[in-house]
């Protein structure tokens, strides 16, 4: 492909490697030094004048270290003359703060979505942002992909007889109902109420789980509360087995260890939106690569061609 260039940050380079092996371009390097200091400078190693630019940076720990570099990385691009600049965001951190629901809180999902705007972006492609209304916060176009013809085409593989997906909670149903149509089974879901960031309270299973094999789907699995709690309903419903399946699997203070020791959990699936730790990993752990996914869509973006027909 010509007078494409596709950088990486430090958040997430095999992926972006993944990527441009699918596309069949290099992936140019990026320089990224400290001063003294502390603060972050970033260089660009390859011409960006007059060429579509894409910048690949999942916003993952540390968060706002890799947040400063893809503004820095932004502001370098835009600096060089590049003609058109896409940020390849596979996962949105600040997605999850996207509305007021306490007295004087900040909506971090649009303030992020403006620092990206101003610092240079002109378009972002996203993967499963955890709101729809996410897309309202960018004042440029937005290409969101999700995984779930992937996790689809994995769980596939089983006999699907007698599954049921379930959703954590409602504000995940629909995503939850999709996922359930492509492999042709029902869907359930949990009534939750957050307290906390690491507090839930799931107090029912709306469907029909009793002696059923289920397949748990959410958009992000961090700390794995949400999903322990579910689980502990499920158990009480008489379940046969439980297979976890998420976008964004960042399994943080040791949450795989402790999801994969739950009783009835035979399987823990995942994409690689954000990179995991070989030392993180565990048997019961799968993880499925999205980077053909994000190579076709940028494809199509450098083309000008429909991206929404991935999903048609």
């Amino acid at each position: 492909m010509r007078d494409i260039a596709v950088f990486s940050g430090s958040a997430h380079p095999e992926l972006a490697a993944e990527i441009c092996a699918h596309l069949g371009v290099p992936l140019h390097p990026v320089r990224v030094s400290r001063f003294a200091n502390d603060c972050l400078e970033v260089q660009l190693g390859a011409n960006c004048r007059d060429r579509d630019v894409y910048l690949v940076q999942p916003l993952v720990p540390p968060v706002q270290e890799h947040l400063v570099e893809l503004l820095l990385m932004l502001d370098a691009a835009r600096g060089a003359s590049a003609g058109r600049i896409t940020v390849v965001m596979p996962h949105y951190a600040y997605a999850r703060s996207d509305k007021k629901d306490a007295p004087r809180i900040s909506i971090g999902g649009r303030l992020v979505a403006d620092l990206l705007r101003t610092a240079g972006a002109d378009r972002v492609l996203a993967m499963t942002l955890h709101s729809p209304q996410m897309h309202g916060f960018f004042s440029m176009p937005v290409d969101h992909l999700h995984a779930l013809r992937e996790l689809a085409t994995y769980f596939q593989q089983y006999d699907l007889a007698d599954t049921v997906v379930v959703s954590p909670d409602l504000g995940n149903a629909k995503e939850a109902a999709a996922f359930a149509r492509l492999l042709g089974t029902p869907v359930a879901a949990g009534a939750k109420q957050r307290f906390s960031d690491d507090r839930v309270q799931i107090s029912a299973v709306i469907g029909d789980v009793a002696d059923k094999h289920v397949i748990v789907l959410d958009d992000e699995i961090a700390k794995g509360s949400t999903v322990i709690e579910l689980m502990e309903h499920l158990r009480g419903l008489d379940v046969r087995s439980i297979r976890l399946a998420c976008t964004h699997g960042l399994f943080t203070d040791n949450a795989l260890k402790r999801l994969s020791e739950q009783d009835g959990v035979l399987e823990i699936v995942c994409t690689n939106t954000v990179p995991i730790a070989a030392d993180k990993r565990v048997p019961k752990l799968k993880v499925l690569s999205v980077a053909p996914a994000l190579a076709e869509a940028v494809r199509r973006i450098h083309n000008g061609e429909s991206v929404s027909a991935l999903f048609a």
